[in-house]
């Protein structure tokens, strides 16, 4: 009776104990409350408001259905976010493992002892004597009752540890669809450009052609021969380097992907693929507080707050209990019998004295949660960086555009009007060139400006936190 007593405060003592983690408080943002402002942040935040973008789905952001698609083969095949899983799966087995330490271990356990006693050391017969025992127990080994919480301690540690995993799975799918995103996005630009290439290609030679004609009765300089000649290598030069840089972005796509993209779901222009969604930063900066990467960097923070915890428990003495109830008998017939119960109970403290490690573990532990803490200010004046970059370049992406739209306009006139001015022979092919290939570099930097909104708004997206919902 007297054990299950003492068994039974020993439970309330470990459910019910104190622990020595210090009282954690979540620290100050070290970033401003509101998000930057100046010509560069024009009109894109005031007046914005809406859901915030964690809690927009990933579907809902990329609306078109052929992207979708690639996601969600990604999602499913992709080995990096595979990993991230597992370790999740891992981290939740180490978790039980150690909340297992507050329970004590109940093992069950058969035995046969036999030995030969000899005749010199025998003490009834002086003859030397064979004897045989056995034995079956029920029985705890070293259940340390958690007095001071070092075990909850521990226990916390890893949860958040755990917890820090699952978050970092978060991030890694946020990271990956938008790697995916952009990798399709600068697919469909490169095979753009390399349509526009073939299509320069196409009128160069034309051009050349008529040059050639031109040339054979006279009418054409060897100089302007030369000249169309010169664009028309170059094209070839460009188609070379655009059919390249498409089969490598196809070769990054299928990596992120983890298999090969079928061909009917990829874009050959950016304009095939459906405007992703606009969202809103918010108007405080607190929305950062959300994203998966800084949560980690919390939940690291609050396991090296609850090390402290364990660390603080080894100055103080632990309590193993030790014990077994069974039956014993020289027969195994005899197991059962009454008079052959036996027990043992063997309670035991250790209590530090004079352990110099003890106090050095606790230095370190405590430095290791300054570590932490820097870490976790340095994520989210990091995260506070990435929104701020973004909203520069969604502040002026469209102006850039908008100006890239008239630069094209006006090239092409010029080149139409150069171009007939050299049919009528007012002006020399030079000028026609000239135009032609300010008309060549006007049309792939509206490409580039193109892509460049839609990367920003992927961007945008990741680095508020959006992107790991289903």
């Amino acid at each position: 009776m007297r054990r299950k007593m003492l068994l039974i405060l020993g439970v309330f003592v470990c459910l019910t104990g104190c622990t020595l983690v210090p009282q954690y408080t979540r620290p100050e943002s070290p970033i401003p409350a509101g998000w930057p402002t100046g010509p560069a942040y024009k009109g894109v935040i005031e007046g914005q408001t809406g859901p915030a973008a964690g809690d927009i789905g990933w579907r809902e952001f990329y609306v078109d259905e052929k992207l979708q698609k690639v996601i969600r083969i990604a999602l499913n095949n992709n080995r990096d976010l595979r990993v991230a899983t597992l370790n999740i799966e891992k981290a939740r087995a180490l978790y039980r493992i150690q909340r297992a330490e507050l329970f004590p271990v109940v093992n069950a356990t058969g035995s046969l002892i036999e030995q030969r006693i000899p005749a010199d050391i025998s003490t009834e017969s002086g003859e030397a004597m064979n004897s045989k025992q056995y034995s079956v127990n029920l029985g705890v080994s070293s259940w340390e009752l958690d007095f001071f919480g070092r075990i909850r301690s521990l226990k916390d540690r890893v949860l958040e540890q755990y917890l820090a995993t699952e978050r970092a799975r978060h991030s890694a799918q946020i990271s990956l669809v938008a790697e995916i995103a952009n990798a399709y996005l600068t697919l469909a630009a490169d095979r753009e450009n390399l349509k526009l290439t073939q299509s320069t290609l196409d009128t160069q030679q034309a051009t050349y052609k008529l040059i050639q004609r031109r040339f054979d009765v006279g009418a054409s300089s060897e100089l302007d021969l030369r000249q169309a000649q010169t664009r028309l290598d170059a094209a070839r030069v460009d188609i070379a380097r655009y059919t390249r840089q498409t089969a490598l972005d196809e070769n990054a796509l299928n990596l992120l992907v983890g298999s090969s993209v079928p061909v009917e779901l990829l874009s050959s222009k950016l304009n095939e693929v459906m405007a992703l969604k606009g969202i809103s930063p918010g108007l405080s900066s607190e929305a950062l507080l959300r994203r998966p990467d800084i949560l980690q960097a919390e939940n690291q923070l609050k396991a090296a707050n609850a090390n402290i915890g364990a660390a603080r428990a080894a100055f103080f003495p632990r309590i193993t209990l030790t014990g077994s109830i069974g039956t014993t008998s020289d027969e195994l017939s005899g197991l059962f019998k009454s008079g052959s119960n036996a027990w043992t109970f063997t309670p035991q403290i250790t209590m530090p004295i004079f352990d110099t490690r003890i106090w050095s573990a606790l230095k370190t532990i405590k430095v290791e949660r300054e570590i932490a803490l820097a870490q976790y200010e340095k994520a989210i004046q990091t995260a506070f960086r990435e929104v701020a970059d973004a909203l520069a370049q969604r502040g002026t992406v469209g102006d850039q555009i908008a100006a890239q739209e008239s630069l094209v306009q006006a090239s092409a006139n010029a080149y139409r009007l150069s171009n007939a001015r050299y049919t009528k022979g007012i002006d020399s092919y030079l000028i026609v060139l000239d135009s032609q290939r300010s008309l060549y570099a006007a049309q792939q930097g509206l490409i580039a400006f193109r892509l460049s909104r839609l990367t920003n708004l992927v961007t945008f997206y990741k680095v508020l936190g959006g992107g790991s919902g289903q």
